[in-house]
């Protein structure tokens, strides 16, 4: 199973809310990175990704979005990561990812 990105900009918020859908792994991160970057290069503005039908990242995916979240802090912006499933948190958790990124709305709050 592949991912699905569903990308809309928010002017009252100044950001895009990006919804993911499905998996991320090492042949589909290169495509999440990119799409996401391409957001950017549209509106240099901050980035809210709901991760509640997200079902599976790799540590490629997670390099993915550590390269996306440098090009958001590089043009002053903040990116969010929210209702991020329990087998997921514990990989940021594990990599210490969760000090990296702003995560809101997870299970354990």
């Amino acid at each position: 199973m592949d991912f699905s990105l569903e990308a809309i900009y928010d002017e009252a918020k100044n950001r895009w809310a990006v919804t993911l859908t499905g998996e991320v792994d090492i042949f589909s991160s290169p495509e999440l990175k990119a799409r996401l970057n391409a957001l950017l290069q549209e509106k240099q503005t901050d980035l809210a990704i709901d991760c509640k039908n997200l079902e599976y990242l790799d540590s490629t995916a997670l390099g993915a979005l550590v390269g996306v979240l440098k090009n958001v802090k590089a043009c002053g912006g903040e990116m969010r990561l929210s209702h991020i499933r329990p087998n997921l948190l514990k990989l940021f958790r594990i990599t210490n990812l969760d000090k990296v990124f702003v995560i809101e709305g997870d299970e354990n709050e």
